[in-house]
């Protein structure tokens, strides 16, 4: 599993490892069932606390992404496509209104705003 830990971001530590595990499951790159490592060999990993992946973890938990089985391991839980397909559609509207909030503080038109969305929209990223 590749994290990378950004020390320029914004974003705490724990979120960006949440993010990360989230968007692999979502993306199917980790499946249900698949085992991830241990808090303590992901924290020694990415040369981070043990504190700060165990809340990455807990944080995942919490929403259903991860199930962690005490004396077994920790495993991508069963999800349902529709309500990860949900939950990903929220994130893409908060970003879209931001886009539109800063579209009109510039006053940039309607039709300046979509085209821009078109050529982001067929570009590779």
């Amino acid at each position: 599993m590749d994290i990378v830990i950004s020390n320029s971001s914004e974003k705490p530590i724990y979120e960006q490892i949440v993010s990360q595990i989230k968007d692999a499951i979502i993306k199917g790159v980790l499946k249900e069932a698949e085992t991830l490592p241990s808090i303590r060999s992901l924290a020694r990993e990415l040369k981070i606390s043990v504190i700060t992946t165990k809340r990455a973890y807990d944080e995942l938990q919490k929403e259903g992404f991860i199930v962690i089985v005490p004396g077994k391991g920790t495993f991508v839980a069963a999800q349902n496509k529709d309500l990860l397909r949900e939950s990903r559609i929220r994130i893409v509207e908060e970003k879209l209104i931001e886009a539109v909030s800063a579209a009109k503080s510039i006053e940039l038109s309607f039709d300046e705003l979509l085209e821009m969305l078109k050529l982001f929209y067929k570009e590779d990223y």
